[in-house]
């Protein structure tokens, strides 16, 4: 018989001070000494406010991303939980501190609790709900009484200017136009630093519990190519060249290893892949919109806040307005660790009660995967 799965707290960490719009640029500096043409347009589109940098004003690094992820994970700790009861520790990010060891490895290596089974999922944004199911199916199998499942980013050392200085000496050398493209330049004023955490355990316990009642992921990378990548370079059939295959030479002066995104296949594809694949998974398990109380979609930008909620009204399923919880413009869009930080506020807004239901909503614009998951407060 499969157990149930409860997730009985939820944490978070936020390196530094909140970073407002205008300090951004100080922070991550300026690509040839010259402000960005496109920072104050992608800003207005995306609304978000503030963000947390791993860096200080001074361009240093406070923290990498396992730090961040390991004191989110010791901020579960209360009189019911500790680091020695954990069993399994399952890790989702898309900026790895180092390639090898895992993530989830360098995470336990900081703990120093005890011997554990440790899950590492890489992707984009569906990391850390990949690795909430790692954990939520460890639970629900019997296979572990509690798992310990995190999302988290560091990415604001990809962002800095220092990287994308070989490249437009390159552009220089050979007299073109030393602007970044806007592929990459784009996620600099999109993406930023944080960690949330959840334990799930197979009772519940303290003063609120969440059971998750289903989990869902979809992949539509059969049929469309990559949108959001790192590490290689698109060529003209679609297909990505991978970091191993250029020169070293390459890797700086094309910045092969920063974050890229095409923004028109990204406009074409994410809404409407997202919205059937959540109409797939409501039909699978037969709810509708009454049966959710509050809904929490992770959206890159507010840009695609209104949108979205057309893309539901044209394919039949109104998700009203007053049932959406977002926190993008208070924290940022920290990728893999956005869904946990959403959930995060929301358990600890004092808002739910026994009886809601919640519907979390991760897209990932990678190659165009999706995952969902359905909660009751019990």
């Amino acid at each position: 018989m499969s157990a149930k799965v409860y997730i009985n707290n939820i944490a978070n960490f936020l390196p530094n001070n909140p970073i407002s719009n205008d300090e951004m640029e100080q922070i991550l500096g300026q690509i040839n000494d010259s402000p960005s043409k496109s920072r104050r347009l992608i800003l207005r589109n995306n609304g978000i406010q503030k963000r947390y940098y791993a860096l200080n004003a001074n361009q240093e690094i406070t923290h990498n991303n396992a730090e961040i992820t390991a004191n989110a994970i010791k901020n579960l700790e209360n009189q019911d939980f500790n680091m020695q009861n954990m069993e399994v520790l399952s890790c989702g990010t898309s900026t790895p501190d180092v390639l090898l060891p895992s993530h989830a490895a360098m995470v336990h290596g900081l703990l120093k609790n005890r011997s554990v089974e440790l899950n590492s999922s890489s992707g984009v944004c569906c990391s850390g709900m990949n690795a909430l199911k790692y954990g939520y199916l460890s639970v629900k199998s019997g296979n572990s009484n509690n798992a310990v499942c995190t999302g988290s980013e560091r990415v604001s050392t990809w962002m800095m200017a220092n990287k994308f200085e070989k490249e437009v000496e390159n552009l220089e050398a050979l007299e073109q136009q030393p602007i970044l493209a806007f592929k990459k330049d784009f996620l600099r004023w999109m993406l930023s630093d944080g960690a949330g955490a959840m334990l799930l355990e197979n009772e519940p316990k303290g003063a609120l519990s969440l059971e998750i009642l289903w989990m869902e992921n979809y992949s539509y990378a059969h049929e469309l190519e990559a949108c959001m990548y790192a590490g290689g370079e698109k060529i003209e059939d679609g297909n990505l060249k991978a970091w191993s295959e250029y020169s070293t030479e390459e890797w700086q002066t094309q910045s092969v290893f920063s974050l890229k995104q095409d923004v028109k296949i990204l406009d074409e594809h994410i809404l409407t892949k997202g919205v059937i694949s959540t109409l797939d998974a409501v039909k699978k398990h037969e709810i509708s919109v009454d049966d959710i109380t509050y809904f929490l979609p992770h959206i890159s930008s507010m840009y695609f806040k209104e949108k979205l909620y057309q893309e539901f009204v044209n394919q039949g399923m109104e998700i009203p307005k007053e049932k959406w919880f977002i926190n993008l413009t208070e924290v940022g869009n920290v990728g893999s660790a956005s869904i946990y930080l959403m959930l995060d506020q929301l358990y600890h807004s004092g808002k739910l009660k026994k009886g809601d239901t919640i519907l979390l909503s991760v897209p990932e614009s990678g190659r165009f995967s999706y995952a969902y998951a359905y909660l009751k407060v019990v």
